[in-house]
């Protein structure tokens, strides 16, 4: 109801207002939830995001752009963690592009990525685990 009645632009607004009604979920649960029910993440209009059901228009357009694999799904090799660092390898000249996807994402699991040739950093908030992480980065990266 919320997803249909309100602009919601990221999974940590989404979440406050489930909290705010009473349910008790973690991030990883709703970015679970989200990708079962079909949620989807759209650009509007004005250049923002929102999260759109699949009875909504702007969704055949998410669904169909997720057809053709993204530059990031073919660039990316691997990913390992040390602590609260995410350390992504690519193939060599996707390591910009991939985290200009991750940080335009508004993740809420990552705090910054920092980009070479070939490998990116990403720095990961305190209270998200690396099984998050990688929930989070699915999407991007064709986990």
């Amino acid at each position: 109801m919320i997803i249909a009645s309100e602009r919601i632009g990221s999974q940590d607004e989404l979440l406050r207002q489930l909290q705010a009604q009473g349910f008790e979920l973690t991030q990883a649960t709703l970015s679970r939830d989200l990708k079962q029910m079909r949620v989807a993440k759209v650009m509007a209009s004005d250049g923002s995001y929102l999260y759109v059901l699949p009875t909504n228009p702007l969704h055949r357009r998410a669904v169909k752009s997720k057809e053709t694999p993204s530059p990031a799904r073919l660039g990316f090799i691997s990913i390992n963690f040390s602590a609260n660092i995410g350390v992504i390898k690519t193939s060599p000249g996707y390591a910009s592009g991939i985290a200009y996807d991750i940080d335009s994402s508004d993740l809420p699991g990552v705090l910054a990525t920092v980009a070479g040739d070939d490998t990116i950093l990403v720095v990961i908030k305190e209270e998200y685990s690396h099984d998050d992480i990688l929930m989070q980065l699915g999407d991007i990266i064709g986990m």
